[in-house]
C-alpha cells in the first residue's frame, strides 16, 4: 500500500471513518458480547477449510472480549481451549512471522491437544525451530475469533490480521491465565487461517459461522 493507503486502512481498522468511532466500538462490544454468550454453552469447536479439519474443546473455559479497551486495532475474541484436546490438521493460510523470518502456508497436525506432524510451504525450518523451543510449544494457548470486518487484507501486522474479521488464529505456546488456560511456554506465536470463502466454524455440531459470515 501507499502512505495514504495504508493511513486509509488504518482508518478503517480503528472505525475512525465512522461519524461516531466511539458508538461503533459499542456495537463490536455488544456483539461479541452475544457470541461469547453462543460460545460459553459450548463444548467442542470445528474448525474446516480447504486443508483444515480440526476439533477443539473448550467447555468451562472462559471467553474474552477484546473490544478496543486493551489494544487498538481490536475485534476479537479468545480463550484458551483444553490442552489435550486439539485433534486433526490447520493450514494457516495467512502469512505469519517468527523471529522476523516470514512462515508461509504452514500447516500442522494435533494429536491429544500436541503437534505431530509440522510442515510449511516457506520457513518450514523456522516453525520447527519454534515448535522445540519447549514442551508447551507445541500445544496450543489461544483459540481466536477474528470480528473486525474494518479490516479485510493482512499486512504482516499481527495486532492487525488476527482481527479480520471471518479469521480465526491459534496461538502456540502460552496461554492467558483469565481463559483458564494452563499451557506454559516461552512462546505465543499467533497463526491465522481464513475462512472467508470455504470455511465453516461448528459448535457441538452447530454451523454458526460460514465462509466467514456469522449465521
Amino acid at each position: 500500500m501507499s502512505e495514504a493507503e495504508f493511513g486509509a486502512f488504518v482508518m478503517r481498522a480503528m472505525f475512525l471513518d465512522r461519524a461516531d468511532p466511539v458508538a461503533a466500538w459499542g456495537e463490536v462490544r455488544e456483539m461479541q458480547a452475544r457470541l461469547i454468550g453462543r460460545l460459553t454453552r459450548a463444548d467442542t469447536v470445528r474448525i474446516e477449510a480447504p486443508g483444515t479439519d480440526l476439533t477443539l474443546r473448550v467447555g468451562g473455559r472462559t471467553w474474552a472480549n477484546s473490544d478496543g479497551k486493551r489494544n487498538m486495532p481490536s475485534g476479537e475474541v479468545f480463550t484458551g481451549p483444553v490442552e489435550d484436546s486439539a485433534e486433526g490438521a490447520v493450514t494457516f493460510t495467512v502469512p505469519a512471522s517468527y523471529g522476523g523470518v516470514v512462515v508461509r502456508g504452514a500447516r500442522l497436525v494435533f494429536r491429544a491437544g500436541e503437534v505431530v506432524e509440522a510442515t510449511a510451504e516457506e520457513g518450514e525450518d523456522v516453525l520447527r525451530a519454534a515448535l522445540a523451543t519447549d514442551p508447551g510449544a507445541r500445544r496450543l494457548g489461544e483459540l481466536g475469533i477474528g470480528t473486525n470486518f474494518g479490516i479485510q487484507t493482512p499486512t504482516g501486522n499481527i495486532l492487525f490480521d488476527e482481527k479480520i474479521g471471518g479469521t480465526v488464529h491459534l496461538a502456540l505456546g502460552r496461554s492467558y491465565p483469565e481463559t483458564g488456560g494452563t499451557n506454559a511456554s516461552a512462546i505465543h506465536w499467533d497463526l491465522i487461517t481464513d475462512l472467508r470463502g470455504q470455511g465453516r466454524l461448528t459448535l457441538d455440531g452447530e454451523m454458526v459461522q460460514e465462509g466467514g459470515t456469522f449465521l
